[in-house]
């Protein structure tokens, strides 16, 4: 059995897999912002107690913090919710990590509407948007348990910033173990020629399959791309699949400005034109419920997704 099978939710997926490294590389060092419990760190404190920082509800001054241990030669990961992980402590994040060119990876965590019940306040849909706009940054958002383990070991290994977007609670695993995963490398799980639905994360790549199986008994041959890595954009495979079909709709748990689906259509404008469309968050904030309310009133479903398809081909 793989590693990441060992965790009953994403949570403890990616804390393992930075814990994991932990073992082997004695300069990683896990810093949090009064959320151990809500990400499962506390295992990582137990067991590296030396190498263990909470600094409290003070997020911007957390990723201060962990430029300074960067620039003293260590290499920490640290953690809040996506939209304190992004919004909240974003100025720091710029310069003292990005521009100093500190090596620093960021957790954020229930991005979009996977903060569910903790409300509009805490759905970080900008996220994405905010972490593409800073130079050499690598922005993942991995669509199962598999991918975000091995990938979050990639991003040390790749000596580059990151962001992780992951959620916290429960855990798919759509991958077989021993996958291969490579950091600004889609997956393309099928490939059609009517239409290309390329979506990043596990809401939107769920969504993707199910439309799959609603077009297929209706005819209609959809390509689904796992894009992974949101920052690199995997160029070669956008190209290849918009070429093939013609059409193609992006799928994202955030917002449009500035996201994944806008950077693709402006790859696409110059490289090779195609009708599209777009599965996001446009001009709304977040609201409270469950996931399965938050995905109907948001439109992120299969059934819609494959209307959407229908439509576009139309």
């Amino acid at each position: 059995m793989s590693k990441a099978r060992e965790f009953k939710n994403y949570r403890e997926v990616v804390v393992g897999a930075v814990s994991e490294l932990a073992r082997e590389h004695e300069d990683i060092v896990f810093l949090d912002s009064d959320l151990s419990s809500c990400i499962t760190s506390t295992s990582f404190e137990k067991e590296f107690p030396d190498r263990f920082i909470n600094c409290g509800i003070a997020e911007a001054n957390m990723a201060a913090v962990a430029a300074g241990m960067s620039a003293a030669g260590l290499t920490p990961f640290i953690h809040s919710f996506g939209c304190f992980a992004s919004r909240r402590m974003y100025d720091q994040v710029f310069l003292s990590i990005g521009y100093a060119k500190r090596c620093v990876h960021i957790i954020g965590s229930d991005p979009g509407i996977t903060a569910q019940y903790n409300g509009g306040t805490h759905m970080p849909f900008e996220d994405i948007a905010l972490y593409r706009q800073i130079p050499d940054f690598i922005v993942i958002e991995p669509s199962d348990g598999e991918s975000l383990y091995e990938l979050t070991k990639q991003v040390y290994a790749a000596k580059k910033n990151s962001y992780i977007r992951t959620p916290r609670k429960g855990v798919a695993f759509r991958y077989d173990e021993g996958t291969k995963f490579e950091i600004g490398k889609g997956i393309e799980l099928k490939d059609g020629k009517d239409v290309a639905i390329i979506a990043t994360g596990a809401v939107m790549v769920d969504n993707a399959m199910e439309a799959y199986e609603i077009l297929k008994k209706d005819g209609i041959n959809a390509t689904v791309v796992d894009l992974h890595t949101i920052k690199p954009l995997d160029a070669e495979l956008i190209l290849k699949v918009a070429r093939r079909t013609g059409h193609v709709i992006v799928c994202e748990n955030g917002r449009y400005a500035g996201g994944v689906g806008e950077g693709i259509a402006a790859f696409l404008a110059k490289n090779c034109p195609v009708k599209m469309d777009f599965m996001c968050v446009w001009e709304r904030f977040g609201e409270v419920g469950n996931l399965s309310y938050l995905k109907e009133a948001f439109g992120f479903t299969g059934s819609h997704l494959a209307s959407m398809c229908k439509e576009i081909i139309k």
